[in-house]
């Protein structure tokens, strides 16, 4: 029979196996992984992993630890490769959450079908219809969903809350390396008119 320590030690691993822990939502995984951070980062270590806590926003995820070149390991934590329109709408999420952090910081940023409709079609193809457009933008966004970037909310369709942890993927060095790209297209897209 295990211990209450041991119990608790073993919640905060398997919910980490499992996703995104967050604080908010998690409070009983949060407050077991706060008094057994040491132990279950020990766990994690043995087989390449390093748990990361953010306190500040209230998340923690795993991640695969840097390799050492002398005895590589097998990956555990799977690699997503991201489509274009996921990237594009990730970034575009990102640089709306530090809007929204700068002007309230309160609460959770929501968007809606409507907005990011409208926010990814300036960056889709010109001549894509209406119906591939929201096709397109549904496929997205139940990717983003699967990934944890967005939360779709409780009796709200087609309304999403953007989670905190996506700003430990996109970093400021991608937002302003993004922002570059985009300077660049539109000095293109200007002289070819």
């Amino acid at each position: 029979m295990r211990t209450s320590e041991e119990r608790d030690i073993a919640v905060a691993i398997i919910a980490l196996m499992n996703g995104v822990v967050y604080r908010e939502s998690d409070e009983d995984v949060w407050l077991a992984l706060g008094r057994h951070t040491a132990a279950v980062q020990d766990h994690f270590a043995t087989v390449g992993v390093v748990v990361v806590v953010n306190d500040t926003e209230g998340f923690a995820y795993l991640k695969s630890a840097d390799d050492d070149p002398d005895d590589p390991l097998p990956r555990l934590v799977r690699r997503t490769r991201l489509s274009y329109n996921l990237s594009l709408l990730l970034v575009l999420l990102r640089r709306r959450l530090l809007e929204f952090e700068s002007s309230t910081g309160e609460g959770a940023l929501v968007v809606s079908r409507t907005e990011i409709v409208d926010t990814l079609r300036l960056f889709l193809a010109e001549g894509t219809n209406e119906a591939q457009v929201v096709d397109r933008v549904d496929y997205t966004v139940k990717r983003a969903v699967d990934l944890g970037f967005l939360r779709p909310l409780k009796g709200q369709a087609d309304h999403w809350e953007v989670r905190r942890v996506l700003k430990a993927y996109v970093d400021a060095q991608t937002l302003s390396d993004f922002a570059t790209k985009l300077s660049e297209y539109a000095e293109v897209a200007r002289g070819a008119r």
